[in-house]
């Protein structure tokens, strides 16, 4: 039941993205060049619930779905691992056109070419998984 619940929210989340237009080519490549405020406004607001809603988990003690209290761990500071992976990251999108996120999304709206950078990712995150530990942090 629980699996059907994500995948029902997962859905919903893409047809989101979709319709308002967050995973639109056009709309990243006129961030990047900084013509529009539409992805600024969006990231911008994401941020601002990400930070009220954990800013809530902690205050108000929430559990998790089995009734276990969510513990949110604090990160190291590091500005050079941040950095890295954050131009790292922005080269890939700008490149690409698509954050990972919406990857998903517009497989499922047909653009089957996305399965490249679907492999991509994938090859990325493992690449990283075996290197992890050669690697400065």
């Amino acid at each position: 039941m629980r699996i059907s619940l994500y995948f029902l929210l997962g859905l919903v989340f893409g047809v989101v993205l979709l319709q308002s237009q967050v995973v639109s080519w056009y709309r990243i490549y006129e961030m990047f060049r900084f013509e529009a405020f539409h992805m600024y406004g969006v990231i911008g607001s994401a941020v601002i619930v990400g930070v009220l809603g954990l800013q809530l988990m902690k205050r108000s003690q929430m559990r998790d779905a089995d009734g276990e209290p969510i513990a949110l761990a604090d990160k190291a500071p590091s500005i050079p691992r941040y950095l890295v992976g954050g131009i790292i990251f922005g080269l890939g999108w700008g490149l690409v056109g698509a954050c990972p996120g919406p990857i998903f999304a517009l497989l499922g709206a047909g653009y089957s070419t996305l399965l490249l950078v679907l492999i991509g990712a994938l090859g990325g995150t493992l690449l990283y998984g075996v290197l992890r530990d050669r690697l400065p942090h």
